[in-house]
């Protein structure tokens, strides 16, 4: 008997036989019913590398579709779903990370963001000797006010090419009137070679940033349509709830450093096709999205067509 079943086929035919039945269903059912009505079996065809628009960050060639670390962190941003981050450690396997960084680079994503910890330096070291891997290492690092350096040195000797200050990191200097100390962080990583970037999910911090003259090779901030879940646990009582999408894209419209938007499908709220259209049309030159293997071909495509879509942006010298 096959133990794979698919869940849309199954909803499909679930449901089907459900007409006239009261049943009430929830967001994902309804979306995967509707695309089950037109989805083929055939697994989306993966896109020539050369294929996927690229940016510049500094000296950098970035992908505009960036890989996200959920992959290997199992923590993923999963609302209130309790088992999700346990549901991904158990799923992600050494060979399942290393196969899906593997999918990625076949489908011109050339980089993954990715945090600093003993399980991620473990695994990218086996994904470069087993597997000859390449793919460009962005470490997420927590400085702390009495160690600012210590992780950026740490990513930066395991490979990053890469450092930025993660966002609830970066939103708690902020808070706590250390947005100098970012500045330091920031220089230091620019000596050491590596590009620089400050995190947030407050857009408070990167005016502060920019109000203070610092110079960050990018900015990497949550940005979706929906409002959704933008914020990260610490903050979802505090200013930084009420803040909108308007406010993200009106001030980066004047930041003419790079962009990197992230939760930009909500957790999973947000389907691909809209996510992505709302993120590079209001500004983001890049966005970091965490996928399933499975996911990642049909990412690509999608990141694709709705940039070779785009006539216009609000921010015209980040082409």
């Amino acid at each position: 008997m096959k133990n794979n079943v698919d869940r849309r086929a199954f909803l499909k035919t679930s449901l089907a036989g459900a007409t006239g039945a009261t049943m009430t269903f929830g967001f994902e059912e309804r979306i995967l019913l509707a695309k089950s009505k037109d989805d083929s079996s055939a697994p989306e065809p993966a896109i020539m590398p050369s294929s996927m628009p690229a940016g510049k960050i500094k000296n950098l060639s970035i992908s505009r579709l960036i890989c996200g670390g959920n992959l290997i962190s199992g923590h993923a941003h999963s609302r209130d779903l309790l088992y999700v981050s346990a549901l991904l450690k158990n799923y992600f396997t050494d060979d399942r990370v290393m196969e899906t960084l593997q999918k990625c680079e076949s489908n011109g994503i050339n980089t993954a963001i990715l945090r600093l910890d003993e399980h991620t330096l473990r695994i990218l070291k086996r994904y470069r000797k087993e597997r000859n891997g390449r793919i460009q290492w962005i470490a997420q690092i927590k400085p702390t006010k009495n160690d600012l350096t210590t992780d950026a040195d740490a990513a930066i000797d395991n490979g990053a090419l890469g450092v930025y200050i993660q966002g609830e990191t970066g939103d708690r200097f902020f808070r706590e009137g250390m947005v100098e100390q970012l500045g330091v962080v920031v220089e230091h990583i620019k000596k050491r070679g590596a590009v620089a970037g400050i995190g947030a999910h407050m857009i408070d911090v990167v005016i502060a940033s920019e109000k203070a003259g610092l110079q960050p090779d990018f900015y990497m901030k949550t940005f979706n349509s929906k409002s959704y879940w933008s914020a990260g646990p610490a903050e979802r009582h505090d200013s930084v709830w009420e803040e909108t999408p308007q406010q993200t894209l009106e001030f980066m419209k004047t930041v003419e450093k790079p962009w990197i938007a992230f939760k930009v499908l909500g957790a999973g709220a947000i389907p691909p096709e809209e996510g992505f259209t709302y993120a590079f049309e209001n500004g983001a030159d890049f966005i970091c999205v965490g996928m399933f293997d499975f996911q990642v071909a049909q990412d690509a495509n999608i990141a694709c067509k709705t940039l070779n879509a785009l006539l216009d942006r609000d921010r015209p010298w980040r082409a």
